[in-house]
Order: structure tokens, then sequence, then C-alpha cells
């Protein structure tokens, strides 16, 4: 067996498990981002109206985008039609990330803002390689 034949193989065996590994990692964050939108509706109106420019969100609407972001996390998370939920999670987190630019002028008053950036790249990561994301995964 060639040193390439083996890395190849650990290669093989290895990467699905990080790759889930991220993939467990972002649906945590994503799943309470959604559950927020129930539990805690006007810090959802809130969110949207300070960092999207949306304002007069309601508990309805609020709950609505709640579903919407559980369903498509649920799939993400069980590796379902991953080109479209891997796609939609990397864009919407990437639509966060990018909304929050006046956070990251003041660094060291909003030093959590940039957890956003590791897991956007998580997101792109899981995008990217979402061939050789099969462990645990439809």
């Amino acid at each position: 067996m060639t040193a390439a034949t083996i890395s190849d193989s650990v290669l093989a065996r290895k990467l699905p498990w990080s790759l889930l590994a991220l993939r467990l990692g972002v649906f945590i964050v994503m799943l309470v981002w959604a559950l927020d939108k129930f539990v805690n509706p006007t810090h959802t109106a809130a969110v949207f109206e300070g960092f999207y420019g949306v304002s007069g969100l309601n508990e309805t609407m609020a709950a609505v985008l709640g579903a919407l972001q559980l369903v498509l996390v649920l799939a993400f998370v069980i590796g379902y039609r991953k080109t479209i939920t891997y796609g939609l999670i990397f864009v919407l987190h990437g639509v966060s990330t990018l909304s929050s630019f006046p956070q990251y002028i003041d660094a060291f008053n909003n030093l959590l803002f940039f957890a956003a950036w590791p897991m956007w790249a998580a997101c792109w990561v899981l995008f990217y390689l979402r061939d050789y994301d099969t462990k645990f995964s439809v």
C-alpha cells in the first residue's frame, strides 16, 4: 500500500465524520435561532428592524418565519436535498453575518459577532463538500 493510498483511505474515513461535526454545530446554532422566533418574538422583531430594516414584525410573522426556519434546519441536519438546504443555510447565515457590519467596526465592544465568520466558513465548507457529507445523511 502506498502512502497516497493510505492517505486517501484515511481521508475517506475521517472526512464524513468531520463534516457531520460541522453540520451538527451549525444545526445547533440555527435551531436556537429558529426557536427564538417562538420563545421571544419581540427579540425577532428587534433583530429584523435593527439589522434588516424590516419594521412591524408581529408574533404571527415571527412564528411563521420560525416555522420555515425550523423546517429548513431539520432538513439540513438530516442532509436532505443538500444543494438546496446547505445553500440556503449558507446564504441566510451570510446575510446575517454581513448585515452585522456596523458591529465589526466597534470590534472590541462586539466580540461575539465575530463568531459568525467561522460559522459562515463552516457553512461554506458544508456546501462545497456536500457530496462527501454522508454520515447520518439521507
